[in-house]
This record gives C-alpha cells, sequence and structure tokens, in this order.
C-alpha cells in the first residue's frame, strides 16, 4: 500500500485472510494468511465451513502499527 499498489480486495474465507491486488507488470495476485487449524470454522459434521466476507485491510494494519 505504501509503495501504491492498489489493493482489488481483501476477503477472509474463515481459514484464512487473502488480499488481492495487481503487480507493476499487471499480473493479478493473492497474498494469502493461513489461521491456525485449530481456529478454522466447522459444520457439524466437522468439515470446514469456508467463508467469503469481507475483512478492512485498514483496521488491520492500523491495529498491527498501533503499538
Amino acid at each position: 500500500m505504501r509503495a501504491g499498489h492498489e489493493l482489488l480486495g481483501a476477503t477472509d474465507h474463515g481459514v484464512n485472510l487473502a488480499v488481492y491486488l495487481t503487480d507493476p507488470d499487471g499480473n493479478g495476485l493473492e497474498l494469502m494468511l493461513d489461521r491456525p487449524a485449530a481456529e478454522w470454522p466447522r459444520n457439524p459434521d466437522g468439515s470446514i465451513a469456508m467463508t467469503v466476507a469481507p475483512f478492512d485491510v485498514q483496521a488491520l494494519l492500523a491495529d498491527a502499527f498501533a503499538t
């Protein structure tokens, strides 16, 4: 973000957080950070319950640099 690369989106998949952007050559990129498996959302049968929910990257960065 500091380098001026516009974020195209940011998604909370439950099992990971992902941000989407384009590199200087125009290639689409997805950067992901996995959550620990113990934190993954589960269905009643124990299977993984992935989500597609937005998350606020600005708030995440503000919190990270607040300390």
